[in-house]
């Protein structure tokens, strides 16, 4: 059987085919052009390649389809096809089932970030009605409304620097259920505050576990989802995100004329968190995270590879075999020793403005924040227009 590996084209000119072509091919080939001749020798030569030599570092890219290699290292030449001539082998198939859960529970966590903005423009209205708020501290200024709205922004931002800390110590499993227990705790002290300090500190916690969902839940989702699906579930986090606006705007539109309807509009979250924090907890670790704290000298590197196999068997479905989960092991340790390469103590904040590390950064940092100023100016302006009306008819003789 002939194998050819991905060879980098610098390989290529080191390799030697053993078995010289037969007489008959030879004198049809010379009947070609130049370069059709030689694509018609590389096709009539595929039985004859039993083997391509390749010596120095590049040894280890070459593994033989036949015994299993990685998937993603691995084309089939029309020899090993048989005489039907079957296409080239791309990625191993995957299943949708056991991807469905792992990527659901952490965009929850999106969901709800989404659902706090949606939500806080009705619930803004709403407390500060005095037929409608159901408290005695409705007469709010325009300071406290004001932090009444972007308390949970506030956390959000402690809570993003927050997970800079602790990520890699958490996990990013772990540091999703705190998300949720946060989510849980701000939702049900933002529904239940008597007075308007607990409503403060309820929007804050909210916020806090904002942080640590946007942190954790797209590397969790990067982390555990198949490759050839990993862009598309990240980007229907973002799309779980916008749900959660439309979904606050429907409870908010629910409620809105309903006396306390302001408590319902931050505790209808908690449900929904509730279910993110127990999905949470039945998922296991990311693979890539166990790994790492092995390569970083945290743990042990055959428990942890045990234990990422296992999280990589439960994460892809039991019909993969050991031998796949084996290779995806040691090719994750590879990449993230290569990461590790060359660097003589752990890095700090302040590389990020320096190099190359800088350009990245602005290219990245400038499309998000032009993403959330447009996107948090048009749910502000809204929100201020409708402010503006209930005032307006409140002011007006009936």
């Amino acid at each position: 059987m002939a194998t050819i590996g991905l060879v980098p084209s610098t390989v290529v000119a080191s390799t030697a085919i053993r078995a010289p072509a037969p007489a008959a091919l030879t004198r049809a080939s010379n009947r070609q052009p130049p370069h059709a001749r030689r694509l018609l020798d590389l096709g009539r030569r595929a039985p004859a390649m039993d083997a391509l030599r390749v010596s120095g570092a590049a040894e280890p890219l070459l593994r033989p389809a036949a015994a299993g290699g990685h998937p993603r290292l691995r084309v089939r030449t029309r020899a090993q096809q048989g005489d039907g001539g079957a296409a080239a082998e791309g990625d191993a198939a995957f299943s949708w089932a056991p991807v469905v859960l792992p990527f659901l529970f952490p965009a929850l966590g999106g969901l709800l970030f989404g659902y706090d903005i949606g939500a806080t423009s009705g619930a803004t209205i709403s407390v500060q009605s005095p037929d409608l708020s159901g408290t005695d501290w409705f007469s709010l200024s325009s300071l406290q409304l004001g932090l009444v709205a972007s308390g949970s922004l506030y956390g959000a931002l402690g809570g993003s620097l927050l997970a800079y800390r602790i990520a890699d110590f958490l996990g990013r499993r772990i540091e999703l259920v705190t998300a949720a227990a946060l989510y849980i705790l701000g939702a049900l002290v933002t529904g239940f505050a008597p007075n308007f300090v607990a409503l403060i500190i309820g929007r804050v916690l909210y916020g806090i576990g904002i942080g640590l969902a946007m942190h954790g839940a797209p590397l969790y989702i990067a982390e555990t989802s198949p490759s050839q699906i990993r862009g598309t579930l990240i980007s229907l986090k973002e799309l779980f995100i916008v749900l959660g606006i439309l979904l606050g705007y429907l409870v908010g539109s629910l409620e809105i004329d309903n006396v306390g309807g302001w408590r319902y509009m931050f505790g209808f979250s908690a449900p929904l968190a509730a279910i993110m924090a127990i999905g949470m907890w039945t998922l296991p670790s990311s693979p890539r995270w166990l790994l790492l704290r092995a390569v970083q000298g945290k743990a042990s590197l055959e428990d942890n590879k045990k234990k990422a196999i296992q999280a990589l068997r439960t994460l892809r479905g039991r019909t993969a075999s050991e031998k796949v989960l084996a290779d995806d092991v040691d090719d994750t340790i590879v990449s993230i020793k290569a990461a590790y390469a060359g660097q003589e103590a752990e890095g700090n904040v302040w590389d990020v403005f320096e190099g190359a590390s800088l350009k990245a950064f602005t290219i990245g940092g400038g499309l998000v924040l032009f993403q959330q100023v447009n996107r948090v100016f048009y749910i502000m302006l809204l929100q201020y227009f409708r402010l503006l009306d209930s005032q307006l008819h409140q002011m007006l003789p009936k």
